[in-house]
């Protein structure tokens, strides 16, 4: 295998808009938006709006994809994406973001392995997973 990318892609119920938007605050880059409405008519989602969106795409520190969806649940999957780093001040403000409106299940701490980790899930009912520190594989 040469160079392999995995990208979250998030379903929402009709606010993958805001979500995205936070998770551009959160994490910074560039967010494209495409609505249904901008979508020909032959690729627009039966039973969707104009405003819903299509597709969103953040490009930059952290990539994800999302669209809105009829079909999605209201709490996302039982997928956990895991962040690592080792900028600390960087990492702890990313996981404090993440928390905010949302619920912190285990809160960053020192680990027997030597780093720092936590777990938290957003507003929008993503999980996530964190460890700072030097063992990042």
């Amino acid at each position: 295998m040469t160079s392999v990318t995995v990208e979250p892609y998030f379903f929402f119920k009709g606010n993958c808009k805001e979500a995205m938007e936070f998770y551009k605050s959160v994490f910074g880059g560039e967010l494209e938006i495409q609505t249904m409405g901008e979508a020909p008519k032959g690729m627009q989602a039966p039973g969707s709006s104009p405003s819903d969106i299509m597709h969103a795409s953040l490009k930059g520190p952290v990539n994800l994809m999302a669209s809105d969806s009829n079909t999605a649940s209201d709490k996302a999957s039982k997928v956990e994406i895991s962040i690592g780093g080792t900028e600390e001040a960087d990492m702890r403000k990313v996981f404090d973001s993440l928390s905010e409106g949302g619920k912190v299940r285990m809160p960053l701490s020192k680990q027997f392995w030597g780093d720092i980790f936590g777990m938290t899930t957003d507003k929008y009912g993503i999980d996530w997973m964190m460890n700072i520190g030097t063992n990042l594989s």
